[in-house]
């Protein structure tokens, strides 16, 4: 196995980290302070539309796609892209400039595998140029979502209509005032197989019926301007060529979704881990106690040299799933992919705990940001999929192979 970054990757791993340097660094206190201003909830910083249009000018965008869309993406490998989105992950809304942040890549996928001529024209398109936003809606407050045969929501066909009816949460974007489209995961029919119940809908922003009824905190933060929701759907009607793909296929959609998504966080997880760690080294650096630099301290040290070996344990165990994604797809790798979504968030979030407990107090305020890494690596631990869900997977597929070996 051979990891080293290919001409192609490099040349744009530079281009990225300049972009980084030159426009993300520099006003990331300002965006913070934007956002978490109750002046401007649910506003989106004027900031990112700016610094959107240099990186669409510059070539930078739609990296995350691992199959060609020309004129909007370079069609780059899973492989190809996890550098750029490690890098994209030192800063938690880096990866929106480059139009390379969920929900929106995995809409996008979806909507590129799956979605008809119409579908790409009318939402794809407008998604892949960076003009609107989007939604996944799947997980219900009702039962356990983390076994995805278990959704309510009921989609209804009634002529040339399919009507819908439901409750959803934990609805990513659904505040951005330019999301337009949300995709639902529902149940078209509750005698088919337990597999081929469910589909997946198009429901466009502002349809009659469809009711936001509160935003939810990831540990206490709303996240705006994009959030998180809870909604109610009472009735909702779009016509029946919005479903995707047919009646039936939305759980074959649903997994054709959630593995890249879910190897392109641990990608940012990576990114995020790493600074966190540069930053802990620099402050460690310049702090003394009892008479000598936290450096020179025998458990900083141990601290230091664990999240080293930790970070590039993970960075080659992300390599490794990206090239079997490539090459053997999500079926095939999906052994790979769990093994990312346990080790990835759960060692970005020790390796941030570290870099916290090493600042003090500084460390769990706004002055570093370290807490939003934090944060990050531990709701991703429940998102695209609990732990416990990939680990129960992971074992199965254990026992099977070396039983078939």
């Amino acid at each position: 196995m051979n990891f080293e970054y290919n001409e192609r990757c490099r040349e744009l791993l530079e281009r990225v980290r300049a972009f980084m340097h030159e426009h993300i660094y520099p006003i990331e206190e300002e965006i913070f302070e934007f956002v978490h201003d109750p002046a401007n909830l649910w506003v989106p910083p004027p900031q990112i539309e700016t610094l959107k249009q240099k990186a669409r000018a510059e070539g930078l965008w739609n990296l995350f796609l691992p199959h060609e869309y020309a004129p909007y993406s370079p069609g780059l490998t899973n492989l190809e892209y996890a550098p750029l989105a490690e890098e994209m992950g030192r800063v938690m809304w880096a990866s929106e400039v480059f139009n390379c942040s969920a929900p929106d890549t995995g809409n996008m996928e979806v909507l590129a595998r799956y979605g008809s001529d119409e579908h790409k024209k009318q939402w794809l398109e407008p998604l892949l140029a960076g003009e609107i936003r989007s939604s996944y809606l799947m997980t219900e407050p009702q039962v356990a979502s983390s076994d995805a045969t278990n959704v309510e929501t009921e989609i209804r066909r009634d002529g040339d209509e399919y009507v819908i009816n439901g409750r959803k949460w934990w609805s990513s974007c659904v505040y951005d005032p330019r999301n337009k489209i949300y995709i639902v995961m529902g149940k078209t029919d509750t005698s088919a197989p337990r597999h081929a119940q469910q589909s997946m809908i198009l429901v466009p922003a502002g349809t009659p019926g469809f009711e936001i009824v509160r935003p939810l905190r990831v540990l206490n933060d709303l996240h705006s301007p994009h959030g998180h929701a809870e909604v109610r759907m009472t009735d909702v009607r779009v016509p029946a060529s919005n479903l995707i793909l047919g009646e039936g296929r939305g759980f074959e959609i649903a997994q054709g979704r959630l593995g890249p998504g879910r190897i392109h966080h641990c990608m940012r997880l990576i990114g995020g881990a790493q600074r966190a760690l540069e930053i802990m080294c620099r402050r460690v650096d310049e702090r003394v106690a009892f008479g000598k630099k936290l450096s020179e301290q025998s458990s900083i040290r141990q601290d230091i040299a664990k999240s080293r070996g930790e970070i590039e344990q993970a960075r080659l165990l992300c390599l490794w799933a990206a090239d079997r994604l490539d090459r053997e797809g999500n079926k095939v790798a999906r052994d790979a992919l769990a093994m990312v979504k346990i080790e990835i968030p759960r060692m970005c979030q020790r390796v941030a705990d570290r870099a916290m407990q090493s600042h003090g107090g500084m460390g769990v305020c706004q002055d570093t940001v370290l807490p939003e890494i934090f944060s990050y690596a531990r709701y991703v631990r429940i998102a695209d999929g609990p732990d416990e869900v990939h680990m129960s997977q992971l074992g199965k597929l254990t026992v099977q192979q070396v039983l078939a070996d």
